[in-house]
This record gives structure tokens, sequence and C-alpha cells, in this order.
């Protein structure tokens, strides 16, 4: 049996549930959930592994998709509309396919339902130098981070989830063995002849590479009411980098 994931709610109506991405937490998409608050009963979630909720020796998109459903189940939803971002998007995906009459409309952020090969191999590293040096400040944790890659924006996102784990020595949040262990699973595409027909919605940020022109036809395969918008000047953290106009589209979709 799953455990029940940790997760903040905003507002009320409908139910809405928001899935981050690899590394991320709920904290991540606060801001926005107050927003989606004014209109639906919104809870975002850490996923197992991650922010606040359990750790576990295991982490696949079948386990992921159980903890949501039991998650439901102890909130009594019958359907939920579901944001997913990156990983929280093939989580969303798969979850849309397997319990099609538990999902009321589909959101999609810059991921496709394809195989991606693993390529986090910096991120890793620099993680695994933060993780084994016993770090007391976050400047120490970028520094570490710097020397593996440049991106900033990358740096400040992974180091959100650093916390006191005791009064001298600062962790990640994140289950960072299990998720190094498990990363081939990360990737895994959407099985063949999985099906949701409901309303869905696929983002792909203009500057990411996530979802390319020839992903169209394999979405369409696999979504069978779907719209694919993709939104100018943003990279893969759509939401982070154009939180208005996100909102704008997805709100629009989930309401009409």
């Amino acid at each position: 049996m799953s455990e029940l994931l940790y997760s903040k709610t905003f507002g009320s109506g409908r139910p809405l549930i928001i899935l981050h991405g690899l590394f991320g937490m709920s904290d991540n998409w606060q801001s926005l959930a107050k927003e989606f608050g004014q209109f639906f009963e919104t809870h975002v979630l850490d996923l197992r592994n991650h922010g606040k909720s359990f750790h576990s020796y295991n982490h696949t998109y079948d386990l992921m998709c159980l903890d949501i459903l039991y998650y439901m189940n102890h909130h009594g939803f019958d359907k939920v509309s579901l944001i997913g971002h990156s990983m929280g998007g093939k989580t969303a995906m798969l979850f849309a396919t397997l319990y099609p009459n538990r999902v009321n409309k589909l959101v999609v952020v810059d991921i496709a339902p394809k195989y991606y090969p693993p390529h986090h191999h910096a991120v890793l590293a620099g993680l695994q130098d933060v993780d084994s040096a016993q770090i007391t400040d976050r400047n120490q944790a970028d520094e570490i981070l710097k020397s593996h890659f440049a991106d900033q924006g990358i740096r400040q996102f992974l180091l959100k989830s650093l916390f006191w784990q005791s009064k001298t020595n600062l962790s990640f949040r994140f289950n960072l063995k299990v998720l190094q262990e498990e990363i081939d699973h990360i990737g895994e595409s959407l099985k063949k002849g999985a099906l949701f027909s409901g309303p869905t919605l696929f983002l792909s940020g203009a500057n990411s590479d996530y979802i390319s022109q020839g992903d169209e036809k394999l979405i369409e395969s696999h979504f069978l009411d779907v719209e694919i918008i993709e939104i100018p000047k943003v990279g893969h953290w759509i939401h982070a980098e154009s939180p208005l106009y996100f909102f704008k589209q997805v709100s629009q979709f989930l309401i009409y």
C-alpha cells in the first residue's frame, strides 16, 4: 500500500492536482497554485523521494501513479484535473491512460511520451559532490555545483531543496541515492497503445528541446483530444519563466 504524499492545498472548487519535475517539490509551484486556487481546490504534491514526501527504494512511474491514486482515494476524489511538468508530466500522462475515468482534464508541461536517454550526468555529479561535502551554507553548495555546470537557473532550482538536516549540516530533501540509481526509469516512454481520450493540453517551451516538431504525431497517437501550444521565449521551466502566460493558457483550458 502507498503512503500518503505530502501536499499543500489552496482554494476551493473542483479538484486540481499539480505534479513537479525531477529534483523539484511542491514549493516550486506554490505561487501558481494560489492563482489556480481562485477556481479550483488545488493540491500541489511532493512526489515520492522528493520534498517532504516519503523516501522509497523504488522510483517508477507505475508506483508514482499508485501514489496519486491512493492520494485521490484518501481525499474522496472521483475525478481530478492534472498538471504535470517534466517527470510529473510523464506521471500525469501514464495516470491518465491507466485511469482515464479518474481524470477530467490533463495538462502536460514540456515533456513528450517518448524515451529520453539519461542526460543529467553533470547535475548528478554536482549533487553528489555537494552531498559528500557536508556543506554549511548555500554559497558553498552553489560553488560546488558551478564547477559542474554553469546554468544559474538550474543551480538555483536545485538549491531550493536544501534544508538544515542538523544544526550544522545542510542536505537535499530529495532522495539523491535512489534517484541516481533509478535515473534510467525517468526517461521511459509511454507504452504503445496507451490512450487517453479526455481533453488534453501539451505546452512546450520554444527554447527547450524536450518536445520537437516530430513529437506531435506521437502525442496525437496517445491523446485523442489534444492541443499542442508552443510558448515563445521560454525553456523547460515554462511555468517559472512565463508564469502569467502559463496561467492564462492553462486556466482557460481547465475552466472552459
